[in-house]
């Protein structure tokens, strides 16, 4: 089921896509350039139409996809099997033995000044 979904809203996204390319630019960003002189809206078009139509199908499958995954997840989360000593503890690995300290020479051992030979 939620292979399904995710197919329908992959194509409904793409339709989307493909309609918001083909409307003509109007120019003026945020809709400054739908309005006439006085304000009032044109009327809209068969593009915008399938733009809204397409975009509430996209929310409407987004929380339909959503919901469906939510309840094909577990029925605990991590915090409650962190709570509930759940959760497999692993030792990290050794570090391999390189033959000597990794380790940088205490502070006492080194010049603070460095000298001039």
């Amino acid at each position: 089921m939620e292979t399904v979904a995710l197919v329908i809203l992959l194509l409904v996204a793409l339709a989307l896509v493909g309609v918001v390319l083909l409307q003509r630019n109007e120019g003026g960003g945020l809709g400054m350039g739908s309005g006439g002189p006085n304000g009032t809206r044109s009327q809209g078009t068969a593009l915008q139409r399938a733009t809204w139509v397409l975009g509430g199908a996209f929310m409407i499958m987004s929380l339909a996809l959503t919901v469906i995954a939510a309840q094909e997840a577990s029925d605990s989360s991590v915090v409650d099997q962190l709570r509930s000593g759940g959760a497999v503890e692993e030792e990290a690995p050794a570090l391999p033995d390189l033959g000597g300290d990794l380790l940088p020479p205490p502070a006492g051992n080194a010049p603070l000044v460095p000298t001039d030979n």
